[in-house]
């Protein structure tokens, strides 16, 4: 899911099945959100990426995301 609040891009949830990792398909998808981002006018892309997860910030870092130095707040409205 890809979305422009006029402010920033932002893409959440992008996930690749672990029988299709290391085809491709990650990069093509991140890439095409991409693509239809700038599109649009946006001028960065945020992501959130749980801490746990240390393959999915290898990724992204290996696609040209950097960590910033920024909290990420949130309430669930509801149940997950």
């Amino acid at each position: 899911m890809a979305g422009y609040e006029g402010h920033r891009g932002w893409i959440n949830y992008l996930a690749v099945a672990p029988t299709h990792r290391r085809t491709g398909l990650g990069r093509a998808m991140m890439a095409e959100a991409e693509r239809l981002l700038r599109a649009a006018g946006c001028p960065k892309i945020n992501l959130q990426v749980r801490p746990d997860n240390p393959g999915v910030i290898e990724f992204d870092q290996r696609i040209g995301f950097a960590v910033e130095g920024t909290i990420s707040l949130g309430r669930g409205l509801t149940k997950d």
